[in-house]
C-alpha cells in the first residue's frame, strides 16, 4: 500500500544527545534555538510527527484529557475531525494520555495515533475535540499501518519526523525512514542516559544498523553542519 514519503529531521549534539534542557547555557540555547524549525521550512511537507513526551513536552502545554464515559461503546475504526484540513500535527500516543486545548497545533490539524486498548473514554474526549484519530495495532504500535492509513485518510504525501528517539529508532528498525537532515551542533553534550537521535526500544527485535547515503552537506553560521542522507543509494 501507499505510504508518506519520511523524513527524519533532528538537531543534536556531535555526541548525538537531543534535549537542549541539559545544555545548563542560555547562550547556547538562544544561538542554537531557531535552527531546528528555520531548517524545518526548507522542506515541503504536509504533516509532521512526534511521539508523546515530545508533543506533551513542547506542543500540549500540559492539558489533561477531560475523560467522560462514552455514551455508547465506540468502534475501534478512524474518527475525521476535519475534513477539510490541509497540513496535520500526529501525535503518537499508543495509551491515549495527551490532553489538547484544541483540534490544531501551529495551525496543523491533530492526528492521533492510538492502539486499540486506549479507552472509550479517551475516544469519546478526542471526537468531542473534533481530533481526528487512528489505530495501528491492537496493543503494540504498528508504523507501517499507521503510515499507509495517514496516507490513505489524509492528503499526506511527505510526513516530517521529529522525534523523540524511541520513535526515530522504531521507524528506522521497520524501514521506514527515507531521508535523514540532521543539523549538527557544535556542543558535546555527555549527560548520560540522556535521548539520542535514535533509540530501539528493548522490547522490540532489533535489526542490523543502517547504511546512509550522503546526498548533502553544508556548513551554517555558528559553526553548524547540515547534513542530509537518503536512506537507499541512487
Amino acid at each position: 500500500m501507499k505510504r508518506p514519503h519520511v523524513i527524519c529531521h533532528m538537531m543534536s549534539s556531535v555526541d548525538g544527545k537531543i534535549l537542549a534542557a541539559n545544555w545548563k547555557d542560555k547562550n547556547l540555547t538562544d544561538t542554537y534555538s531557531g535552527y531546528f524549525e528555520k531548517y524545518h521550512t526548507t522542506f515541503t511537507s504536509e504533516a509532521w510527527m512526534c511521539g508523546r513526551v515530545t508533543m506533551e513536552r513542547d506542543f500540549s502545554e500540559g492539558v489533561q484529557p477531560d475523560l467522560q464515559p462514552a455514551p455508547h461503546p465506540i468502534a475501534r475504526e478512524p474518527f475525521i475531525g476535519d475534513a477539510q484540513a490541509t497540513s496535520f500535527a500526529v501525535a503518537v500516543d499508543a495509551h491515549g494520555k495527551l490532553g489538547w486545548s484544541s483540534n490544531s497545533t501551529g495551525g496543523d490539524h491533530i492526528v492521533e495515533v492510538l492502539t486499540e486498548q486506549v479507552s472509550d473514554e479517551y475516544l469519546y474526549y478526542l471526537q468531542r475535540q473534533r481530533i481526528s484519530y487512528l489505530f495501528a495495532g491492537e496493543k503494540e504500535l504498528d508504523f507501517a499501518s499507521a503510515l499507509q492509513q495517514l496516507a490513505a485518510l489524509f492528503p499526506i504525501e511527505t510526513l516530517m519526523l521529529e522525534g523523540g528517539g524511541h520513535l526515530n529508532g522504531s521507524l528506522l528498525n521497520a524501514g521506514l525512514i527515507d531521508e535523514f537532515s540532521l543539523l549538527l551542533l557544535p556542543i558535546a553534550d555527555g549527560t548520560l542516559q540522556s535521548p539520542t537521535t535514535f533509540e530501539v526500544s528493548d522490547y522490540l527485535p532489533k535489526g542490523p544498523a543502517t547504511r546512509l547515503h550522503l546526498a548533502h552537506v553544508q556548513q551554517l553560521d555558528n559553526d553548524v553542519v547540515w547534513l542530509k542522507y537518503r536512506f537507499k543509494s541512487a
